[in-house]
């Protein structure tokens, strides 16, 4: 939609995105993401003479080594001033998110060293830390893994890197969800930020429209999980809250 001008800063004022914050938060921005794979290719060898290859997959430990005894504890101690909840992604974080290398586990043995071995990392970066110096610091940490495993060629490729984002404190879009849930709820709106990316980040970048907050029922800590749900009270408060933020904007 914003790629095709629907969603711009020349007809849009402001844009509210359904997320499970709750029905007394406003969310008004996210932290970064860097999503990346790392490649290790090896040298093939018989399983029985191990020597005379290179394991892409021991090269790979090498780099979640480095990633949990290294970046990680470093990452604890990075915290952010944007309002990010629940309180542990104040943090910069990282996870491995899936990793695969030599022969698969269930088929029949194949005698062979791994050649090769792929790793995808989810490193969620704070607005103080920036997309640049993230980047730099997986290089860095990747270059020290090709140090310890000199016989092993690692490789960066980048699946995915969002700015964060944030809406202006004296944005009317947030004024009119406050005011709508003091009228509806008897009690200000909670400001917070997101611990991942939603749709804000095409709004801003691509729309150019700075006016942009998430905001519905439901449990942020039930994201992705197989039980994730919203109540029906919270769904009839929330549409509430949204029909009245809408008509004060469009006043």
């Amino acid at each position: 939609m914003a790629e095709r001008g629907w969603i711009a800063r020349y007809r849009t004022s402001a844009v509210i995105i359904p997320e499970p914050f709750g029905v007394d938060r406003v969310c008004v921005g996210h932290r970064g993401v860097y999503w990346f794979e790392v490649g290790a290719e090896g040298r093939i060898a018989h399983g029985s003479m191990p020597f005379l290859g290179a394991s892409a997959i021991e090269g790979m430990s090498h780099v979640l080594d480095l990633v949990r005894d290294e970046l990680a504890p470093a990452l604890t101690e990075r915290l952010t001033t944007m309002p990010v909840v629940p309180a542990g992604a104040r943090a910069a974080t990282i996870n491995v998110n899936g990793i695969d290398g030599g022969q698969p586990v269930d088929a029949v043995a194949s005698p062979c060293v791994a050649d090769q071995c792929r790793a995808v990392f989810d490193r969620r970066f704070l607005l103080e830390e920036g997309s640049e110096r993230t980047r730099a610091e997986i290089a860095a940490l990747i270059r020290k893994a090709q140090v310890r495993m000199p016989g092993v060629r690692f490789t960066i490729e980048d699946r995915m890197v969002v700015d964060p984002t944030r809406t202006p404190d004296d944005s009317p879009v947030i004024s009119a969800l406050d005011h709508a849930i003091r009228a509806v709820l008897g009690r200000p709106a909670t400001l917070v930020a997101s611990p991942g990316t939603y749709d804000q980040k095409h709004v801003a970048r691509i729309a150019g429209v700075p006016h942009c907050v998430a905001y519905g029922p439901g449990e942020l800590t039930l994201a992705h999980q197989p039980d994730e749900y919203c109540a029906v009270a919270d769904i009839v408060i929330a549409t509430k809250v949204l029909a009245l933020a809408v008509l004060a904007l469009t006043e």
